[in-house]
């Protein structure tokens, strides 16, 4: 019952749509703030270490670690988990020890932050990369495209 279940929660995170508002702050300033340097023990992953591991998706779970409309503002990765860094440890008995983890964030600053707290708790994560990094290098990232409002 519980494989069943958790099985099921992941396949509804990984098919739900994560769809939200940029804070009006974003809107109002339009600043990117810059990457800090990367200092974190999960290795940062370039295009083509990704490509090599997407090859092989039957071991692979991408979580991407990055807030709802961060995700559908810029883009991911076709399959993924998405867990928000702040909501992780809550997350933690849904995500499988058997699979190599890869986390995602924009510059792969929290995914590096999450992937060290995973590989602390026993995961095998693999690495970290930044979406935006990756389309940078040439890779595809898959924009999500909000539904039309319904008309009334």
């Amino acid at each position: 019952m519980i494989k069943n279940t958790t099985t099921l929660f992941l396949l509804t995170m990984m098919l739900v749509s994560p769809f939200g508002l940029a804070t009006a702050a974003e809107h109002a300033h339009g600043n990117k703030p810059e990457p800090k340097p990367y200092s974190y023990k999960t290795p940062k992953l370039n295009r083509a270490q990704i490509d090599a591991l997407l090859a092989k998706p039957e071991e692979l779970l991408i979580i991407d670690v990055r807030r709802p409309d961060e995700v559908s503002k810029i883009g991911s990765f076709p399959v993924y988990l998405s867990v928000q860094a702040k909501e992780l440890e809550a997350a933690l008995p849904f995500i499988p020890k058997e699979r190599s983890i890869v986390t995602v964030s924009n510059h792969a600053g929290r995914a590096g932050a999450a992937g060290d707290a995973l590989a602390e708790k026993g995961f095998k994560v693999v690495g970290a990369i930044g979406s935006q990094n990756y389309e940078e290098e040439g890779g595809k990232i898959t924009k999500i495209v909000p539904p039309a409002p319904k008309a009334h």
